[in-house]
């Protein structure tokens, strides 16, 4: 093939990706200013980044830094109450996914076809429209993640070493984006290592690639040894909580096959078969190495299913590429692929519901009835009508409402001195952000970073304290009174969010002295 041929390849897969990466933002936009006019409001993880990016810091004890700069890039630009712009970060990131997508089966030696069926069964996915219909750190993982595996196939294809700094800069960032990241490039490594395309490793641009990773990641390692490890402790206080659920082998592998769609199952077999057996695929099967290896790490550390999510493009593209070598050479089959699309494209709108909330919710509850379809928690704390994801987008600005007015019922001397405290992160975070509007002050919380925050003062000579109905009987013995003030309530919420708020007078230990004893890291 002549250069002038290569470049009108790639020049036209990468027209095709920027095709479909503007179909993804425009379904992750449109479906946010659905969602938000069905009701559904901010997720309670987002309020927690806000406040986090204005405590801008190298790390957090319950997530790496670049989550922060996002939450402060988007409400800078954006503000946080027309959801659809707030969530255009996560909506774009999707976006460069499916651009990422076709490249990858570029790579892999395939054409137009199979890019358009492997970027619809990304587009499709459950759980990527999921991820990328919020705030947060996981719709960037696949960018990274991504972005590396295709930077070591163009190498594998002849491209020059250099292209290592591009790993390099990809694998530091999506530490930065996320820790687990190690996983994924320790499982690249090993892919690479037992298979011939070894010899990429034996390069000087790997060290240089490796030593422009360590130093994007010194500063959130140097962040973690000065507070002690933060995130190892919490990692290990939820490990031994039993707060997530833990799924066998076989369950396990089921809930991948279900988040990225139950059709995804006709892709990824293929895809795998095809890295491991396919003549064509003999310098690729590092990436088949590499995604065992990378879901047995997970399955032995009893991962959540959605943590391998970011690693499943690069099967859609070898999936897409097993089909286009089976069915596209002849004229009696090659009918196949379209329709291929077409099932997928339809299969993802009867799901779509299930990933981004477009349905009011008493409409979900009878959709989801009607047509039997299950929605998972990750989580063993039990929901309530809605699964934990919508559940979580309820309730905030009732609370938060219910706050003000215990805190306006107050004499001004005891406003000037009464501290708000949220028993968890969602809690404080949503006073922070909502209660702006009613003049509330910043909240306090020993829960996960808002401990590093501390006490901001407060003596605990008056708080407000947002808390579990059975708590009462403490709170009386911690303060010289306590009272039930006021209760929250929303159906639709997580029932563990149905709270009771305290007003409580006369903290029997300063609260300076109390703070240690608060540290809530689960």
């Amino acid at each position: 093939m002549s250069i002038a041929e290569r470049h009108q390849r790639v020049t036209a897969a990468l027209a095709l990706g920027l095709a479909f990466a503007a179909v993804k933002i425009g379904v992750e936009f449109f479906g946010n200013l659905v969602a938000q006019h069905a009701g559904y409001g901010i997720f309670r993880d987002e309020l927690y980044y806000i406040v986090c990016g204005r405590h801008l810091a190298w790390g957090y004890v319950d997530q790496a830094p670049l989550v922060a700069v996002q939450a402060r890039l988007a409400t800078a630009l954006f503000g946080f109450h027309d959801l659809a712009l707030f969530r255009l970060t996560a909506a774009v990131a999707g976006g460069i996914k499916i651009l990422l997508t076709g490249l990858l089966v570029w790579g892999l030696g395939g054409r137009r076809p199979a890019q358009i069926l492997a970027m619809v069964a990304v587009l499709i996915a459950p759980v990527y429209l999921g991820i990328d219909s919020y705030l947060s750190m996981n719709a960037f993982e696949p960018v990274f993640w991504m972005g590396a595996l295709l930077a070591v196939m163009l190498m594998v294809r002849g491209a020059s070493p250099r292209w290592w700094l591009v790993v390099g800069l990809c694998g530091g960032l999506g530490i930065l984006n996320k820790p687990s990241a190690v996983f994924f490039l320790a499982a690249l490594v090993i892919g690479l290592l037992i298979t011939p395309q070894r010899r990429l490793l034996w390069s000087r641009w790997v060290l240089v690639a490796g030593g422009l990773m360590a130093l994007l990641v010194l500063p959130y390692g140097l962040w973690q040894l000065q507070h002690h490890w933060p995130t190892l402790e919490w990692l290990n206080n939820v490990r031994q909580s039993q707060k997530n659920v833990v799924l066998a082998p076989l369950p396990f592998v089921g809930a991948q096959i279900l988040m990225l769609h139950p059709l995804s199952i006709f892709l990824l077999l293929p895809g795998l078969v095809w890295l491991f057996a396919a003549r064509d695929a003999r310098r690729f099967l590092w990436i088949g190495v590499a995604y065992l290896v990378f879901l047995a790490l997970m399955m032995h550390l009893h991962a959540k299913d959605y943590y391998l999510a970011p690693i499943y493009p690069v099967l859609f593209a070898a999936g897409a590429l097993a089909w286009e070598h089976a069915f596209a050479g002849s004229r009696r089959t090659r009918w196949l692929l379209p329709a291929w699309c077409v099932v997928l494209a339809i299969a993802g709108a009867l799901t779509l519901p299930m990933a981004i909330p477009v349905l009011a919710p008493q409409a979900w509850i009878r959709y989801t009835r009607a047509l039997h379809l299950n929605s998972t928690n990750t989580e063993t704390q039990g929901s309530g009508p809605l699964p934990q994801f919508f559940a979580d987008r309820f309730g905030w600005s009732a609370m938060v409402a219910r706050v003000a007015q215990v805190y306006d019922s107050l004499s001004p001397v005891d406003r000037e001195k009464a501290a708000i405290y949220g028993s968890n992160y969602g809690e404080a975070a949503a006073v922070d952000v909502l209660g702006a509007a009613y003049g509330l002050p910043h909240a306090i919380s020993g829960h996960q970073n808002y401990f590093f925050w501390g006490p901001r003062g407060y003596t605990g000579e008056v708080m407000i304290v947002i808390d579990s109905d059975d708590s009462l009987a403490k709170l009386q013995q911690e303060f010289s009174s306590a009272i039930v003030a006021a209760r929250t309530h929303d159906p639709l919420a997580m029932p563990y969010e149905n709270r009771s708020i305290f007003l409580c007078r006369g903290l029997k230990r300063p609260l300076a002295a109390v703070w240690p004893t608060t540290k809530n890291w689960m």
